[in-house]
């Protein structure tokens, strides 16, 4: 039954989703799993065709947001699967104490490992293999969005509230959507625009752990709320000192998740 619910879902209502109320929203989540895709060894791409069929990544990417309006509440336990917040201006000793406190249970980093887990293991079922590409996919887009791993006193800034040009808005949402919407590009088009770095480059951005990247995000995190301050008026300027960081992040999102993809499918 969840097998069949899961494919009427994702084959039928997936690609009708508006565009609002998501991490990343729903162009920087398929930026990142188009960018992804471009990256993929032959195996790596054979063995995900295998699970998704005709779907391709950038289409399943908003899957794990879609399925918080289940009313089931069945996937109720997946919603903190989505970030992992961390003290102010943590360093990076800090930083990895709060990891190693974090390896087990429903959060960002342990259940990314579990997820890798669950696809490397010959033993799981197709069923289960397909949920967990699905979420990995999504769950390393949210990875790179830096107030994924922001704080926890003002849950990733969703409880600071500025104005995204004369619209009340709060910061989280400012990044989650409202950057990249501005941009005024498809997803294609922002992944043909952002997927232009060298192999050397492709290959220092991929480079590190899963722990390195997030403590990348938690440090841009840091630059975000130094410049960001309750009921800020945000408009142009704002775009011009963060686009750069905008960019890379769901570039860098991107060749990871490949990166991810292809050591798993080796």
């Amino acid at each position: 039954m969840f097998k069949k619910l899961y494919h009427v879902l994702l084959g039928v209502i997936l690609p009708l989703i508006p565009m609002t109320g998501f991490a990343w929203g729903v162009t920087g989540h398929r930026v990142v799993a188009e960018i992804a895709s471009r990256h993929l060894t032959p195996q790596a791409r054979k063995a995900i065709i295998a699970l998704l069929g005709p779907q391709s990544m950038a289409m399943v990417a908003n899957w794990p947001d879609f399925i918080k309006s289940d009313t089931t509440h069945k996937y109720d336990h997946t919603s903190p699967w989505h970030y992992l917040d961390f003290p102010a201006n943590v360093d990076r000793v800090h930083f990895d104490e709060v990891l190693k406190e974090h390896t087990t249970g429903e959060n960002l980093y342990a259940q990314t490992e579990a997820l890798i887990k669950k696809l490397k293991d010959p033993a799981t079922s197709k069923a289960d293999k397909v949920f967990a590409l699905t979420f990995l996919i999504h769950m390393i887009g949210d990875m790179h969005q830096p107030l994924h791993i922001g704080r926890d006193e003002d849950q990733g800034g969703n409880k600071i509230p500025v104005m995204w040009f004369d619209k009340q808005s709060n910061l989280h949402r400012v990044w989650d959507e409202q950057l990249i919407e501005f941009q005024q590009l498809s997803y294609t088009e922002y992944t043909q625009a952002l997927d232009t770095a060298s192999a050397a480059e492709v290959r220092k951005l991929q480079s590190g752990s899963i722990a390195d990247w997030m403590y990348d995000s938690n440090q841009l995190s840091n630059k975000v709320y130094a410049l960001t301050h309750a009921n800020d008026k945000l408009s142009y300027r704002y775009n011009y000192w963060f686009i750069a960081d905008l960019n890379g992040q769901l570039l860098k999102g991107g060749l990871r998740l490949a990166a991810l993809l292809n050591q798993i499918y080796k």
